[in-house]
């Protein structure tokens, strides 16, 4: 659906609800390394985890736009909570590629279903009657904490030649999760690891990853299920290190104050402003390209490549703003640390990396095919 006549969910003004509350707990969260349980509440009575639900279900089937717009609100309180957030989003995204008797499963009794995803593949299935038999373990599957469902990707066992890969889908309870996540920033999106033990995964809890990648749906039409992955990945991971970035600049304001009010920090301040909002317009443009249904190659490409450069000019903005702040930013009570802290783990994301996610397919727009 055209973003112009997308339909308001109403997520964006309950972001800045969530706003609030994540900035009051931020602090507690990144000690505590966990979201209060009053925020990740608040992210599902939002409307975040239903944002992309088939509204046969109770859903919102809202636009890329208005969620990314939603994010970055709620990154300028606290960007674990806004990871979070889009991540339930984006992970029932996902979901969404179930036959529909999986979406029976997972939503039936609620929209508000929160998923969690473990995107890189890890494991084993082998098929059996019925359905798989899934075993294996998998790092980062951030919102663990909160989640009912998780998501993980396996390659298919016994297979010739490149590894067959598959989604499936588990109730909590089934899972067990390992409290592993020790990273310096994001310390509250509960990363953590999830272990399998030969469960049975029933065959409508699973689908090919091959049709997420290419945006193939044999019974959905809802627009936001059928999308291509090239046009979306580094969308989900950099729209909440944009709020965070707009946090840490206003964090940093506060410190330039009296003595520090000299030019010098000022124009670190604009010259960290600039880089934000360059940011913020890169990663608008892909929501807009993918509302906009413009699934071109050329446009795919340029979907990665904003992503990625975004990340790049958003650590140089927080570092920036570390400077003009100097010592008192530092401090252990102060939210710029945190904030800088925060942008540096997100943006470390193997989605964000340019040589990685974006070199090979925008060269080609650039220069064409390598020969």
């Amino acid at each position: 659906m055209p973003a112009d006549t997308a339909p308001d969910t109403g997520l964006a003004a309950a972001a800045e609800k969530v706003r609030i509350l994540a900035a009051q707990h931020a602090a507690a969260a990144d000690s505590d390394r966990k979201l209060a349980r009053e925020v990740t509440e608040a992210i599902q009575e939002a409307g975040f985890a239903r944002h992309f639900v088939a509204s046969r279900w109770g859903g919102a089937e809202g636009s890329f736009g208005e969620l990314t717009r939603a994010v970055i609100t709620v990154g300028q309180g606290c960007a674990a909570t806004a990871w979070c957030a889009s991540l339930a989003a984006y992970s029932a995204r996902f979901a969404c590629h179930l036959p529909d008797e999986g979406h029976r499963a997972i939503w039936g009794e609620s929209p508000d279903t929160v998923v969690a995803t473990g995107l890189m593949p890890a494991g084993q299935a082998r098929a059996v009657d019925g359905g798989w038999q899934l075993s294996g373990q998998w790092s980062y599957v951030s919102g663990i904490d909160f989640a009912d469902w998780v998501l993980l990707c396996a390659a298919l066992a016994g297979t010739e030649g490149p590894p067959r890969l598959r989604f499936f889908a588990l109730p909590l309870d089934s899972v067990t999760v390992r409290q592993t996540w020790d990273s310096v920033g994001m310390r509250a999106t509960g990363s953590h690891t999830v272990e399998v033990g030969d469960v049975l995964v029933p065959e409508h809890l699973s689908f090919d990853r091959t049709d997420m990648l290419r945006g193939h749906h044999a019974t959905s039409q809802v627009p936001s299920h059928r999308v291509p992955f090239q046009a979306v990945g580094g969308l989900t991971f950099i729209a909440p290190v944009v709020g965070a970035a707009y946090g840490a600049l206003e964090a940093c304001g506060e410190t330039v104050t009296g003595r520090r009010r000299v030019p010098s920090n000022e124009i670190k301040l604009v010259r960290a402003s600039g880089r934000i909002d360059a940011a913020r317009h890169l990663v608008e443009q892909n929501a807009e390209v993918i509302d906009g249904r413009q699934f071109t190659p050329e446009l795919m490409a340029r979907n990665e490549r904003n992503a990625t450069y975004a990340a790049e000019i958003l650590q140089e903005a927080v570092n920036l703003l570390i400077k003009g702040a100097g010592t008192g930013g530092l401090g252990e009570s102060h939210p710029l640390q945190r904030f800088w802290r925060d942008v540096t783990s997100a943006t470390s994301h193997v989605a964000l990396q340019y040589d990685t996610a974006a070199r090979k397919n925008y060269s080609a727009v650039l220069l064409g095919p390598e020969k």
